[in-house]
């Protein structure tokens, strides 16, 4: 602990905690573990498996597949920076992490998550692109105008937390240093404040509007014109393909935000639900969406389920 003045006394700040996932379930909490292998392996194993066969099926060389294989990647990193270190808490009890540690994971998590956001975003643009103004679509999305929207995704994301995790850094931590949380979540970890924690919060809630209402906003104006220009100008094949792209991104999307706005609103509820119930939505917050990309895209998008088949066979026909 460091000492530091508040309020002329001298008060004691932690900078070591420990994280403390579903401790209403603290004699059972190890056989957390086996849900949450399977959980990683499965995001591991099958976000790698579409980004692979992104890369290696030249028929799936467009702009919207290299958007997918993004957000595939993004789902990878936040999985990565949560899972291993609590399944080190709870088969090793191996939970100690610096307040510098922590807010490297908060920032990781929640720039990813932010990332999601913004890929979701640029689909809704490829795909609002390749319906609404088809012969411009070779002419617009560009690997140079991709390579500048990500090169701003990342900026505004930047903009959006850097500030919400320096005024946390800058919090002092002194009611306890037991974090009842599986990872350094924002709202758990301001739990433990003794001091003002006014400003991290309003840069919290401001983060949330921003990439909930704007994007969210967005999007909806985004699909609305596609479907518009779907009804009254495409027919036949066409449609029914347009309208199951655009379906499973509006799926994908509504998964994301739903989940990330029930997540929000459970957080803020200080007696209503247990932690562990707290826990549990942030858990499929983060995690969910990442779990059932590979699912949704693998069965619903065409292209990649003929993919999917294609390789196996050819991996049955070479042992056979």
């Amino acid at each position: 602990m460091e000492p530091v003045v508040y309020n002329q006394s001298l008060i004691l700040s932690y900078t070591e905690f420990i994280l403390l996932g579903f401790p209403g379930i603290s004699g059972w909490r190890p056989l957390l573990a086996i849900p949450s292998f399977s959980v990683y392996l499965v995001i591991l194993s099958g976000n790698s498996l579409i980004i692979c066969l992104i890369y290696t099926d030249k028929t799936l060389h467009s702009p919207m597949y290299f958007l997918m294989s993004v957000l595939f990647a993004i789902s990878i990193t936040i999985s990565t920076a949560i899972l291993p270190k609590f399944l080190l808490d709870l088969l090793f009890h191996l939970n100690q992490v610096s307040l510098t540690g922590c807010l490297l994971q908060m920032f990781s998590i929640y720039f990813s998550s932010i990332c999601e956001s913004s890929v979701i975003l640029l689909m809704s643009l490829d795909r609002y692109v390749a319906i609404c103004r088809p012969l411009r679509y070779h002419n617009i999305m560009t690997k140079s105008f991709l390579i500048s929207m990500t090169i701003i995704a990342i900026i505004r994301n930047c903009l959006l937390i850097c500030p919400l995790v320096i005024l946390t850094s800058m919090v002092q931590f002194c009611k306890s240093n037991i974090i009842l949380h599986f990872a350094c979540e924002n709202m758990a970890l301001l739990s433990l404040a003794c001091g003002d924690t006014t400003k991290p919060q309003i840069a919290g809630l401001i983060v949330r509007i921003l990439v909930n209402v704007l994007d969210a906003g967005l999007l909806l104006i985004s699909y609305s014109t596609i479907l518009y220009t779907v009804m009254k100008t495409v027919t036949g094949k066409s449609r029914h393909k347009a309208l199951n792209t655009c379906g499973t991104h509006i799926l994908v999307a509504m998964l994301l935000y739903v989940s990330g706005l029930a997540s929000s609103l459970v957080l803020r509820m200080d007696t209503t639900l247990s932690i562990d119930a707290k826990n549990l939505f942030t858990a499929l917050y983060l995690l969910g969406p990442a779990f059932l990309y590979p699912f949704i895209y693998g069965l619903r998008v065409s292209e990649i389920r003929k993919s999917l088949v294609k390789c196996w066979r050819k991996q049955n026909n070479l042992f056979s």
